[in-house]
């Protein structure tokens, strides 16, 4: 009867220690915690690629850009006006994208505008950096247009040192403000804005004070060697929008517009009365619309 029992318990300890070496072989190879808290397990597992990262209601907004981010030729004649500026301007009629995202008194105290009139992609990092101070969710950069009108079309900035300088100046804002959004808005194309303004008597006496000559010069020219040089004018805006596209894609934060502003097509109505090149008040305002329906959507433009 002792016999019995005692090799009765002698089974029942085998079996627990069976058991418990079993448990401990799974705790100690599908359990044990990996190096981000994950188990080894799951380690093993190929682990997807994270996806965009986009908050579609930003709660400050700071912008970079050139002449049309600041609103130049809008109000009046070879001036900034940034009041109707698309990106922060406080206009009423404009709506600007800062205050469609957070209404007039937010857009006032929580919105910066960085751009220069004339500026070119190689200062684009210094704006950049100016814009990182803020601490702002949203950086709007439309960048480009200079880069692409100078006064002749040898000068253009090359898209090795556009695509450089652009790199540059993501790498700047990621520096002082790495959680910022960035929205991209693509080079206007400029030969339908030749094409526009060319029509009107006045605006091509202000042309001819050095506005985009590249593009604008001898706006009545319609030789051979003229459409070449605005050819050639077209296909660099082209290319920098294929660079501005492809660096902002690398950004899990960045969000270009899909060519939206290139493909507008300004009228007479939305250009200034003043050079008949830079938008007006209109044109500042599409520009806003464009921009709020691009930040604001659940997808990126395709």
């Amino acid at each position: 009867m002792q016999d019995r029992s005692a090799r009765r318990r002698s089974r029942t300890a085998a079996a627990l220690l069976a058991a418990v070496s079993v448990l401990g072989t799974a705790v100690l190879t599908g359990c044990d915690s990996g190096p981000e808290g994950t188990t080894k397990g799951a380690a093993a597992q190929p682990s997807a690629r994270p996806g965009p990262v986009w908050d579609r209601e930003p709660g400050s907004v700071a912008a970079v850009g050139d002449s049309i981010t600041r609103g130049f030729d809008a109000c009046s004649v070879l001036a900034d006006c940034p009041e109707v500026s698309w990106a922060t301007g406080t206009d009423r009629e404009v709506r600007s994208l800062a205050v469609r995202l957070l209404g007039e008194s937010g857009a006032a105290s929580r919105s910066w505008n960085h751009a220069e009139t004339g500026a070119r992609i190689a200062q684009l990092p210094e704006q950049m950096a100016l814009a990182a101070k803020e601490k702002p969710d949203l950086v709007t950069v439309m960048i480009g247009a200079n880069d692409a009108c100078r006064d002749s079309a040898r000068y253009m900035t090359p898209v090795a040192d556009f695509r450089a300088s652009f790199e540059a100046s993501m790498r700047q804002l990621r520096a002082g403000a790495p959680k910022a959004q960035v929205y991209v808005s693509s080079v206007p194309d400029l030969k339908r804005l030749w094409s526009t303004g060319r029509g009107n008597a006045l605006g091509k006496q202000v042309w001819k004070l050095g506005i985009c000559q590249s593009m604008l010069g001898d706006a009545d020219d319609m030789s051979a060697r003229a459409a070449d040089r605005r050819a050639s004018v077209q296909e660099r805006v082209v290319a920098y929008n294929k660079v501005l596209r492809e660096v902002c894609a690398k950004d899990r934060r960045c969000r270009y517009d899909g060519g939206a502003v290139f493909d507008y097509p300004f009228t007479g109505r939305q250009l200034s009365q003043w050079d008949w090149f830079h938008p007006g008040r209109d044109g500042q305002a599409r520009l806003a619309e464009i921009a709020y329906r691009n930040v604001t959507a659940a997808r990126p433009p395709a």
